[in-house]
């Protein structure tokens, strides 16, 4: 967790990671929020690092619940928690903006498919515990086109990089144009699948539009 030193209310910050990754991985953008004014908090999902349930769909509603762990922490505006993730976590990121009060609003980066997720989770090429089969009939029954029109009136930022091997930069410009404002996209030149999401003047400029959008800026 990263605090500003600032003075508070401070808007909050849940930083989902993808998949294979860990919490110890998004420490860069911890500390670029803070320096913000935001309050962050980073998280093994299920399956990843310290976490001991295998990656399930219950992983969704944990965004909601670290989004309450967040919110209250002292000089945290409980009101104003928003969700950042990148790939598999940017995937988890939209839905939980659509579905649950306690998300604010999101900044998704590269976000994943369901066809890729799934295709994923058959050939293993995660490195995750996970329940299979439980996870595959769940994405088998969800759209992230749809949840992106049903986060508005939520702000939705998209990043993506061009160069993108994983997931093309397309299908966040098809997110984009299902989604209602406020939102932004941001497409750049070259990079890859993990590019973007360490990018601090990327991340600083999400940042400060989304502020804005809450009324924080």
């Amino acid at each position: 967790m990263w605090l500003p030193p600032t003075a508070a209310p401070w808007p909050g910050m849940v930083i989902v990671h993808g998949a294979g990754s860990a919490k110890e991985n998004h420490a860069d953008f911890g500390r670029l929020c803070a320096a913000n004014g935001w309050a962050a908090v980073s998280y093994d999902q299920r399956g990843h690092g310290e976490s001991a349930d295998a990656m399930s769909p219950a992983a969704l509603a944990d965004v909601g619940r670290i989004a309450g762990l967040l919110a209250a922490v002292e000089g945290v505006d409980g009101g104003c928690i928003c969700a950042r993730g990148s790939s598999m976590g940017g995937y988890l990121a939209i839905h939980a903006a659509a579905t649950d009060a306690a998300i604010a609003g999101v900044i998704a980066i590269c976000p994943a498919t369901e066809s890729g997720l799934r295709r994923g989770l058959r050939e293993g090429r995660f490195e995750m515990r996970a329940d299979a089969e439980a996870l595959d009939a769940w994405l088998g029954e969800h759209d992230l086109r749809e949840a992106a029109a049903q986060v508005a009136p939520k702000p939705l930022v998209l990043l993506h990089a061009r160069g993108d091997e994983q997931v093309p930069s397309e299908w966040s410009e098809e997110l984009y144009a299902r989604a209602g404002d406020p939102r932004r996209i941001l497409i750049v030149p070259g990079g890859n699948h993990r590019s973007v999401q360490h990018d601090p003047e990327l991340q600083a400029t999400a940042l400060r539009w989304l502020a804005r959008q809450l009324g924080r800026g």
